[in-house]
């Protein structure tokens, strides 16, 4: 499996960014072969976490590129820094 994290700061309103995130980019993330799994995660002040998960690399690399589409195309204003990006293989589950 591989994940890629996209960590995002400033997010001005957490609420509607989560909203719209699980509306409108989660149905999309389900849409990428060998999805596994998608979380996003509020960690307070201004920062906001997603995690995708997919079962081969192609997968978490076409997320991170639906991710930056999605991004500027719906959350510019909640999302105003681009995002820290981190992807690798999993190698520990539970």
């Amino acid at each position: 499996m591989y994940a890629a994290v996209r960590r995002y700061e400033g997010v001005t309103d957490p609420a509607e960014t989560g909203r719209l995130v699980n509306e409108g980019f989660v149905p999309l993330m389900r849409q990428v072969t060998g999805f596994v799994a998608y979380y996003w995660i509020d960690a307070g002040d201004g920062v906001m976490i997603s995690a995708s998960i997919f079962q081969d690399r192609a997968g978490a690399e076409e997320s991170i590129s639906r991710a930056a589409d999605f991004v500027r195309d719906n959350l510019t204003p909640l999302l105003p820094n681009p995002p820290q990006i981190t992807t690798g293989e999993v190698v520990a589950s539970a």
